[in-house]
């Protein structure tokens, strides 16, 4: 059996005590596949390291995420563009709008997010989205540069069944993680509604731990407990869950 975790934080310092011991406890779940967004130039560094020591299992995306958006953006992008002109990527991410913690730059935000889905046009790749309390915003940049070439994931899915319906007319799979689990998630509520053609498994970590590990820092292992969620949701059986959604991860990013 293979899981697929296709949005973790593999080099955030929260693993700095244990991570080598921690992915090898997701190796041995079954969790074996690690897709890693980037943040800001400040990650990069230690993402290639992590590529170096599990090539059979890191994936790297590069991207400027919407919170790191500030006054030198445009040097942040131009730092996406360059580490993209170098080496192989497996996705544009983690990109996106973020209207949760602040508002102020909402403008830039929105040419970062639009500047980079034109850069995986430019090299054929996926996008991976962050959308926190920012979905209109999200959609009208979508509605704007739809295309065939446009695709990718809306990480950490945790909108209505409408929006999951939009999100998916815009050849995004829906990233599915702890909050499946919550009990005032939601999402659980109308999921089985949704063809798992469209659904691919993360865990986010260290964020947004599911049950029974809420509150708690998250690790990769733990997409065996979104995977069972899941797999109660649709009623099929861990390793049918484990088998579609990394097929699925692999449609999107190419292996």
């Amino acid at each position: 059996m293979i899981i697929t975790d296709t949005h973790t934080h593999l080099y955030s310092e929260e693993f700095d005590q244990d991570r080598d011991t921690m992915i090898k406890r997701a190796i041995n779940a079954g969790v074996s596949r690690f897709f890693i967004p980037a943040i800001d130039s400040t990650c990069t560094e230690s993402m290639y390291e992590l590529e170096k020591n599990y090539p059979e299992n890191v994936f790297l995306m590069m991207g400027l995420h919407p919170t790191y958006v500030k006054e030198n953006y445009l040097e942040e992008l131009q730092h996406v563009e360059n580490e993209l002109q170098k080496r192989k990527f497996y996705a544009i991410g983690e990109i996106g709008i973020d209207l949760y913690w602040d508002k102020t730059h909402l403008q830039e935000q929105q040419i970062a997010f639009t500047t980079q889905i034109r850069l995986a046009k430019k090299y054929k790749l996926p996008i991976v989205i962050h959308c926190r309390d920012a979905f209109d915003e999200i959609f009208q940049i979508l509605e704007n540069e739809k295309s065939a070439d446009l695709f990718g994931i809306f990480h950490c899915f945790t909108g209505t069944h409408e929006q999951a319906l939009r999100a998916i007319s815009y050849n995004m799979k829906l990233g599915i993680g702890g909050v499946v689990t919550f009990k005032n998630g939601k999402i659980d509520q109308f999921l089985n509604q949704i063809d798992l053609k469209h659904i691919v498994l993360e865990t986010d970590s260290p964020y947004l731990a599911p049950i029974p590990h809420r509150g708690k820092r998250n690790e990769s292992s733990y997409t065996l407990a979104v995977a069972e969620k899941v797999a109660q949701i649709y009623n099929l059986s861990i390793p049918e869950i484990a088998a579609i959604t990394t097929a699925n991860s692999q449609a999107i990013f190419g292996i």
